[in-house]
């Protein structure tokens, strides 16, 4: 047998480089969207075109100060790679441990307990470290731990990873004057105000308009003069949402409230059954403002059917049923 020269041993070396460079690219922490040549020849090109992408890819470790956690986040790919099978991220923010634990959204889902009331800055917290986390995620279901699913997974599934649109219930409302009186100005004025359910799915680009904003985030961060009618995370995020895409927005919460009586009452473990579920599939969500018989005041919504998908509250021992 021959004994290797060290001309063939350097022949060998350059062969297999431009396979090492092509599978960093296309490893799970690179950053290019470029699809990659099948030539070896064009390979060049690739790190010319790699060059140019100012993205970023998920941090060993996150920052722990909000500022830092929110610019980094802001910096990602605003769209995640193509895939016949995109992700869904669901959220949940709970003082405890996930009541409906194991279920079929447990086991795709990120939780964070909370230490205040307010739900607005663990919210875009949660947010952002999905964002770095996992660069596959489509779709972010914000939930209340006390949802269930009323719809099968693969329909929930199929129905939020075809939706080029994000779900957000975006309602007009005057409690603006809750917040202090030209407390929100010149950021927000009263026509631009908007309010509701703080259980939505949005899409990455409109996560990452977020978890980037400072504009309007310096009004909403502030205390409100009327703290007990003032929920910011119900109009903060509609409120920024219809200012920056309201064209890319479907007015609505996939999230049925449940039985109401002012606020969202507990059902009883007795009365979850096969009756209620299909009662509550049937129901037909709401679309913007309602205005006489019109379901909506924008034309593009009047013709949706969406499905209710979640439901609240329903109390821990109802999983047994």
């Amino acid at each position: 047998m021959l004994s290797p020269t060290p001309f063939s041993l350097v022949c060998a070396i350059l062969l297999c480089l431009p396979l090492t460079i092509i599978f960093t690219i296309t490893s799970p922490t690179a950053t290019t969207t470029t699809t990659i040549p099948t030539q070896i020849s064009q390979s060049p090109k690739l790190t010319k075109t790699y060059q140019k992408i100012n993205l970023i890819s998920p941090p060993k470790s996150l920052p722990l100060d909000d500022d830092s956690l929110f610019r980094l986040a802001a910096r990602v790919n605003s769209s995640p790679p193509c895939s016949d099978r995109p992700k869904i991220a669901f959220l949940f923010l709970t003082t405890t441990l996930l009541p409906f634990s194991p279920s079929p959204i447990s086991g795709n889902a990120s939780s964070t307990k909370l230490k205040n009331p307010f739900l607005y800055l663990p919210t875009r917290r949660l947010l952002a470290h999905e964002l770095l986390n996992d660069p596959k995620n489509a779709m972010f279901a914000c939930l209340s731990p006390s949802c269930i699913l009323i719809q099968s997974f693969n329909f929930t599934y199929q129905t939020l990873s075809r939706s080029k649109k994000s779900f957000i219930e975006i309602l007009d409302n005057e409690i603006w004057a809750t917040r202090g009186e030209d407390a929100m100005l010149p950021q927000v004025k009263l026509e631009k105000f908007r309010i509701w359910s703080q259980f939505w799915i949005l899409k990455r680009k409109h996560v990452r308009v977020v978890v980037g904003d400072h504009w309007l985030w310096s009004k909403f961060k502030l205390p409100c003069q009327h703290w007990d009618t003032c929920y910011r995370e119900e109009n903060y995020f509609p409120t920024l949402l219809n200012m920056r895409d309201p064209g890319k927005c479907v007015p609505v919460t996939l999230t049925h409230r449940g039985r109401f009586d002012g606020h969202p009452c507990t059902y009883e473990a007795s009365e979850v059954g096969l009756d209620l579920i299909t009662a509550l599939r049937n129901d037909r969500v709401k679309y913007g403002v309602e205005k006489e018989s019109s379901n909506g005041s924008d034309w593009s919504v009047m013709e949706r059917r969406d499905p209710f998908l979640f439901t609240r509250k329903f109390p821990p021992d109802a999983i047994d049923r």
